[in-house]
């Protein structure tokens, strides 16, 4: 499974839900919800799933070829959207492609060049290559990274990927960030719940961060266990 660290740019979902669980653990009232209704937040429509799947928005990093019927010198083989989605084209210049399908973007260049140089043009969007869908695992994680999605990926398994949490995680207190309908969302999951059973183990969606908390009271016997041997707490009888 390929693994992409984070820039530093990238750390504001970890600053975010530090805060937060930072609340949690001091016995302040969530700022996000747990338990039952953790997985009420983040659900997704199955019927919306399906339809994004079917209609595939173009992103940043995306690869397309441009075909012009009868126009070869304005016809262009891998471009690459930018970061915010753009891309560049004879006498057009830049055009905005970022989360419009392949035919819509062949629809709306055909009615850039209408407006300009061309009489009834004919234009053709290939998409050549697609970014691939990722997950963040963040926090008290032994390898916290970007991990590639794939269907079927859970909660558990993604932190499988990260190499599981940490001897000072707090596993009653792991945070799922979601866009739900163009809304960030977010909840609070049991590691252990989920692993004994007792409660189901989460569907991640592409995007998804996953951020596991910190346990101060395990990090102080942590330090206690490594610092023992040279106080001389222990004694060899």
């Amino acid at each position: 499974m390929k693994r992409i660290f984070h820039h530093p740019g990238k750390a504001a979902p970890a600053v975010i839900s530090a805060a937060l669980l930072a609340g949690c653990q001091s016995g302040i009232e969530p700022v996000v919800p747990a338990g039952t209704d953790a997985y009420a937040t983040i659900a997704v429509d199955p019927a919306e799933t399906e339809m994004a799947a079917a209609r595939y928005g173009l992103r940043g990093g995306d690869v397309v070829s441009v075909a012009v019927f009868q126009e070869p010198e304005l016809s262009r083989d891998g471009i690459a959207l930018d970061a915010a989605g753009n891309i560049n084209l004879p006498l057009l210049g830049e055009i905005r492609a970022g989360g419009l399908t392949t035919g819509e973007l062949a629809r709306l260049i055909e009615r850039s060049y209408a407006a300009q140089y061309l009489r009834d043009p004919r234009v053709a969007v290939y998409l050549d290559e697609s970014v691939r869908d990722m997950v963040s695992v963040e926090g008290e994680v032994e390898l916290p990274g970007m991990y590639e999605y794939r269907d079927g990926l859970t909660l558990l398994s993604s932190l499988a990927l990260a190499r599981s949490p940490t001897e000072v995680a707090r596993l009653d207190q792991v945070v799922i960030f979601r866009d739900v309908g163009g809304e960030r969302m977010g909840g609070v999951f049991d590691v252990e719940a989920i692993r004994e059973g007792r409660m189901p183990d989460p569907a991640m969606r592409p995007g998804d961060v996953v951020v596991v908390g910190y346990s101060a009271v395990q990090g102080r016997y942590r330090d206690f266990l490594r610092a023992a041997p040279i106080l001389g707490i222990f004694t060899r009888f």
